[in-house]
């Protein structure tokens, strides 16, 4: 600073994990300029520096400086307390979603199919008497110890009619003809931790949703969010995260660039006129997912955003992947859209299909 003159000193950081966060939290607080080079950026321009790919210490440092020096880098994002708080918990939720599938996979790819492969044919949605059953009667053998009567009275918390007595009488059945291999104590073990287990990520998860809920409902673009067709608590929730502050984007195509939605092609030389654009996917791509679900209820179900659809397909109903593409531009115009009604604080109007 005192040999080129310079006013301000600029923090740069790598986001390495989590491991920058104290350090670059504490550098604003005391009114510092903190910027971050994305890990892409880095490792593209590591080899840059002296012409070889070696990694160290000091050269990552240096590496960091020099994205800083030619302006390569963001300004970091240190929202208020609450969007943190909610980002946090989307971040959790994704993590509990993962070991609730990994349990669940567990339970009907190994245990079932290994023990009592013909209770597959009747795993349907009713996951609290299958999670009884593999917990109770993982040993088919077991279960024909029991009546029907008595085996339906042990899986089942509630009467769910006819349809459910029949499912139930004919896994009953199976049972006495079942070609499973016969389970030790140790697998029986094994399926009633596995059970435990899943039951409680389950209430985890509630927990934790309940938790966006009570979070986002604090913001008041929160309610104009779920105005949306489509727009849910959870995805509401996401938007909310991913955007912010709505003021911090100057025009739709960063707010584009943010979900990965942007278009790319390599339309050098030759192949510059046959060149077929895609979306770059670079951006938050749990925010794209949430979007992409949102697009496909709200074409299905409601009559604004289908009449949309059908408007973007006319004439293309036999290309190739359309109907795909057309959904990812809706979930795009969603993005948009939901931008424009934070940043103006009203409730969603069917003309903003059109604007």
């Amino acid at each position: 600073m005192d040999r080129e003159g310079l006013r301000q000193l600029v923090f740069g950081l790598e986001p390495t994990s989590v491991y920058h966060k104290p350090l670059a939290e504490h550098l604003i607080e005391q009114g510092h300029l903190v910027v971050y080079a994305t890990n892409e950026a880095i490792k593209k321009n590591r080899s840059l520096i002296d012409g070889r790919w070696d990694k160290n210490d000091t050269k990552d440092s240096a590496n960091v400086a020099d994205l800083v020096a030619q302006g390569k880098c963001h300004y970091y994002d240190l929202p208020e307390l609450r969007l943190r708080d909610l980002r946090s918990l989307l971040l959790f939720r994704k993590r509990l979603k993962k070991q609730l599938h990994s349990c669940r996979v567990r339970i009907r790819n190994n245990l079932v199919a290994q023990y009592f492969p013909e209770l597959d044919r009747f795993w349907n949605n009713a996951e609290a008497e299958n999670l009884a059953i593999v917990h109770w009667f993982l040993d088919p053998g077991s279960i024909r110890q029991l009546s029907c009567e008595q085996f339906i009275a042990k899986v089942t918390t509630h009467h769910g009619g006819l349809r459910q007595q029949r499912r139930l009488r004919h896994i009953w059945e199976a049972a006495g003809q079942s070609i499973g291999c016969r389970p030790g104590p140790a697998m029986a073990l094994e399926a009633e931790l596995v059970v435990e287990m899943l039951q409680s990520v389950q209430a985890q998860l509630g927990r934790v949703e309940h938790a966006i809920q009570k979070i986002a409902k604090g913001f008041e673009e929160y309610g104009y969010l779920k105005s949306i067709p489509g727009f849910g608590p959870y995805v509401s929730a996401m938007a909310l995260a991913a955007i912010g502050n709505p003021h911090r984007f100057e025009n739709r195509a960063q707010l584009i660039r943010l979900a990965g939605f942007d278009l790319s092609a390599s339309r050098s030389g030759e192949k510059s006129n046959t060149a077929v654009p895609v979306i770059s996917k670079k951006g938050k791509a749990d925010l794209r997912y949430a979007l992409y679900q949102a697009a496909l209820v709200a074409s299905s179900l409601t009559s604004h955003f289908r009449a949309y659809s059908s408007r973007l397909l006319d004439g293309r109903q036999r290309e190739q992947g359309i109907r795909t593409k057309m959904l990812v531009k809706i979930a795009a115009k969603m993005l948009v859209i939901a931008w424009t009604l934070m940043k103006r604080k009203e409730p969603f109007n069917p003309a903003h299909i059109q604007a």
